[in-house]
């Protein structure tokens, strides 16, 4: 394993924030692992420790066999790491701040060469590349941020919401890079609170809420852990409310106008009926029913969708 973390906990305020609450997890060569959780789940916290930047209060992590926590110094000589901030390159074109973080992480000038040209051509970059001290959108300067952390890649790459306010059409773009720094036998570690994108490019991830691991696995693993029954979806027409839920909609889980519920098979007919009847009275605007999804199980281990709080039970 080039990255293994047991046991790991921290606290903050004197021990009355627990931010990391008995992690333990394994990245291998070649994987991309997520790590996926909401806002303040623990995420952070924990890459902060693997390179070294925060000391767990116990447990340990070993970077390539190495032992972080007593060489933190190791821990960021094989890790590139990309964080949610962006990187300032004030002074500095996006090509030259590429080049020279490969230059940094001691790469050959040549590789480093091609490597940034690569990468630029790849995320279609050419208009800003040569722009000093890039004032563009966020999208853009998120891009000059992962290609400076991929464009001489440790043994372990660290992503933190490496597409935040990317365009669809780019962040396709930085997922196939991301995939072809994983076949070059990084280990990509992948936090994002995106449940869809993680579902498409991980090989394994961990659900991480309030500093612990609620579940790991591959996405068709964790979906497998659930039963045999489908996802029902209820969109309700705007100030509609429906009071009371019928029983066959299992686990429902309430956002605004919207309704997910579980539905075993033999009841699926019922649910088919009675969302139809729903939708002919106004109170439903659209139904649909579906397999079980990450996001399904996502949702059921952490109770939130999009950051938001989320009651359990019947509509306000």
């Amino acid at each position: 394993m080039l990255l293994e973390i047991k046991d790991i906990y921290k606290t903050y305020r004197k021990g009355k924030v627990k931010a990391n609450d008995g992690i333990s997890l394994s990245v291998e060569k070649g994987e991309i692992f997520g790590l996926l959780g909401p806002n303040g789940a623990g995420k952070t916290t924990l890459v902060k420790q693997i390179i070294g930047l925060a000391r767990p209060d116990s447990g340990s992590i070993t970077v390539d066999g190495v032992d972080a926590v007593a060489n933190p110094g190791y821990a960021r000589q094989k890790c590139s790491f990309q964080s949610q901030t962006q990187a300032p390159i004030v002074g500095l074109t996006p090509l030259q701040a590429i080049e020279l973080v490969g230059k940094i992480r001691g790469g050959e000038k040549a590789d480093i060469k091609r490597r940034t040209r690569e990468l630029i051509d790849k995320l279609e970059m050419n208009e800003w590349e040569n722009t000093i001290g890039l004032n563009s959108t966020g999208g853009v300067q998120r891009l000059v941020s992962f290609c400076m952390a991929v464009v001489e890649p440790g043994n372990i790459v660290i992503l933190d919401e490496p597409t935040n306010d990317i365009d669809p059409l780019r962040r396709r773009l930085l997922w196939q890079e991301v995939q072809g720094v994983a076949e070059m036998g990084s280990a990509v570690l992948l936090v994002t609170h995106n449940v869809l994108e993680a579902e498409r490019v991980v090989n394994r991830l961990a659900i991480i809420d309030q500093g612990k691991v609620k579940g790991v696995g591959t996405p068709a693993e964790l979906k497998n852990d659930r039963d045999n029954g489908m996802r029902m979806e209820l969109i309700l027409e705007p100030g509609r409310t429906i009071h009371e839920l019928p029983d066959f909609l299992a686990e429902p889980i309430i956002s605004n106008r919207r309704i997910l519920a579980r539905v075993s098979q033999d009841r699926i007919p019922e649910a088919i009926e009675k969302a139809n009847t729903y939708k002919n009275d106004g109170l439903v605007e659209e139904y649909s029913l579906s397999p079980t999804t990450l996001e399904d199980v996502y949702i059921s281990m952490v109770g939130r969708i999009e950051g938001e709080e989320l009651p359990e039970g019947t509509a306000a």
